[in-house]
């Protein structure tokens, strides 16, 4: 009798721990790295590292190739361009960073938020991010001289260089889902502003973003970016466009571990900062206007 009364109590123990097993291995948690890196080549991606990360990023493109053999194919070409910048993770989801560019000696501070992360049951479908730039250009202000003709939202009139006119401004929204273990894509929509662009060109460019990755193996990946700054009048100050900013096209490999990514690729751009890209960008891959790029990130956490 008494081994009946012990399994009548253990019984509903037991019961209500395989209860608690179902709903934790039920629980709804995100997708495991939807992507190796905050970076896809010239793209931010919804990823951002755990709470306390310091991430060290090194960004370089060579010349474009057109040259071939002469210049190595653009390697010793002395149009390179590189970035340097240093991102900080503050609290989850949240990351604030700061570049130095060696093109028109970029200044940017930026930060990322991931809204929404893909989870594994679909409770959540998609990763929502948005991302911020503030870049101040640092050349010389000889390089801009004074008393110039510029174009502004009032007209075209002469004026001096104040600090504010080197300001520049990219934001964007970026939706993006993990398919399957080895496919990944997103999208996004983009705002660029310059305070200060010559009389032949907007202040405004909208852009749509598509980029994406395809693993083939547990460590690498095949990367793309495709960047295309839209023709709107309505936001134009032109009354015909001269010299559009080209679309930018990227594709590469990409090589990753715990703590680093390592990505090669080709690309038209030969701006690094995404409001360069898209302003200024007159690359074209239809036209020799290929150039070797790199990307290398590293992580220490705290």
């Amino acid at each position: 009798m008494k081994k009946y009364i012990l399994l009548l109590l253990i019984l509903p123990g037991l019961t209500l721990t395989g209860a608690f097993a179902q709903d934790d291995e039920k629980e709804d948690i995100p997708v495991r790295a939807p992507f190796e890196s905050g970076y896809l080549i010239d793209n931010q991606t919804t990823q951002i590292p755990i709470e306390g990360t310091l991430e060290y990023v090194i960004q370089h493109k060579f010349g474009t190739m057109e040259n071939g053999l002469s210049d190595v194919w653009g390697i010793y070409s002395p149009g390179a361009n590189v970035r340097l910048g240093l991102n900080y993770v503050p609290v989850n989801n949240f990351q604030v960073g700061l570049g130095l560019t060696k093109k028109n000696m970029y200044t940017d501070l930026n930060a990322k938020w991931t809204i929404l992360e893909q989870t594994r049951e679909n409770t959540i479908p998609l990763a929502v991010a948005l991302y911020g730039s503030l870049a101040i250009d640092g050349r010389n202000e000889n390089t801009f001289g004074t008393g110039k003709v510029w174009h502004s939202g009032e007209g075209t009139k002469e004026f001096d260089i104040v600090f504010s006119d080197r300001f520049s401004y990219f934001s964007q929204l970026i939706v993006g889902r993990k398919f399957t273990h080895w496919l990944s894509l997103q999208a996004g929509a983009s705002f660029t502003h310059y305070n200060m662009v010559g009389s032949v060109y907007d202040h405004d460019k909208i852009g749509l973003h598509f980029n994406g990755r395809i693993r083939f193996s547990m460590q690498s990946s095949f990367i793309f970016n495709y960047d295309v700054p839209l023709k709107i009048k309505s936001i134009s100050e032109q009354r015909e466009w001269v010299d559009h900013p080209k679309p930018n096209l990227a594709f590469g490999v990409e090589i990753s571990t715990s703590t680093h990514a390592f990505q090669i690729y080709m690309g038209t751009a030969d701006g690094i900062i995404p409001q360069d890209i898209m302003m200024w960008n007159q690359n074209d891959w239809t036209d020799n206007g290929l150039a070797i790029g790199f990307t290398i990130t590293r992580l220490w956490n705290f």
